[in-house]
């Protein structure tokens, strides 16, 4: 009798306030969505929070676009607030240093024409320092201008195989790749695969590994980055998102 009293009122409510139909719809459908990219903290606000907290994460995640360099981003962490601190530097200092910390910063913020900009001016007052040649090489590649890329990056992974964590080699790879040199390509993402575990090399390693017809070993690499992701921190999962996603979709097309 309580069971049928209770349903009676939940209707009774739902008539008089309508509007709470498709709020409640409008939760669940980002509810299940922030479940299915593994968002669990923002799942926990959004049944918590009412409306409110589903409404935040629509703009914050599900309709945010990545930036021209989203999955891509350089090694260590940058305060993407620093720009008005660094202009200040620059017309008090101008060193290389501040030039290339300010490209690094509007690199990562996608904003590729302000970078290449910075990280010449760094380059004209310190010509071999090669954090601005490899960010510099980076820059070109996502602007699409790979035949001026790789003479920079190749230069830097001579200099140094191990530059910025194998940022640079990894960006050397896909430059080859673009330029049609996929052996070249292939060998860079096994190197880079056996001394570190970036998704964003092993989904690379294993679209090569599929284009070669090698699916076992490419199922296997892909596997293994679908097994890792839930065990990796936050920021470091939503870096790499872009990669679990394709990950999931290329080990969908090998069956």
């Amino acid at each position: 009798m309580l069971d049928l009293f209770l349903d009676l009122t939940y209707v009774s409510f739902l008539i008089a306030n309508p509007w709470m139909i498709p709020v409640a719809g409008f939760m669940v459908w980002m509810f299940v969505n922030a479940v299915r990219r593994k968002e669990w903290l923002w799942a926990a606000f959004i049944v918590l929070g009412f409306g409110f907290s589903a409404v935040f994460y629509f703009f914050a995640v599900y309709r945010s676009r990545p930036s021209a360099t989203s999955g891509y981003e350089l090694p260590g962490s940058l305060d993407k607030t620093r720009v008005k601190e660094l202009e200040i530097q620059i017309q008090n200092i101008d060193n290389a240093h501040h030039h290339s910390q300010l490209g690094d910063v509007y690199f990562q913020q996608g904003k590729l024409a302000k970078a290449e900009a910075c990280y010449r001016a760094a380059l004209q007052r310190d010509p071999q320092d090669l954090d601005t040649r490899a960010h510099l090489g980076q820059c070109l590649l996502r602007l699409k201008r790979m035949a001026e890329a790789k003479p920079l990056l190749e230069g830097v992974v001579v200099q140094d195989a191990q530059h910025d964590y194998g940022h640079t080699k990894m960006a050397l790879a896909e430059t080859f790749a673009a330029l049609g040199e996929p052996e070249r390509a292939l060998q860079l993402w096994k190197e880079v695969t056996e001394n570190h575990a970036y998704p964003r090399a092993r989904v690379q390693y294993a679209e090569m590994l599929i284009a070669r017809n090698e699916i076992e070993p490419a199922r296997a690499v892909l596997t293994e980055v679908i097994d890792d992701d839930p065990h990796a921190p936050t920021h470091q999962r939503q870096r790499d998102r872009v990669w679990t996603r394709k990950a999931r979709s290329l080990l969908k097309k090998i069956g």
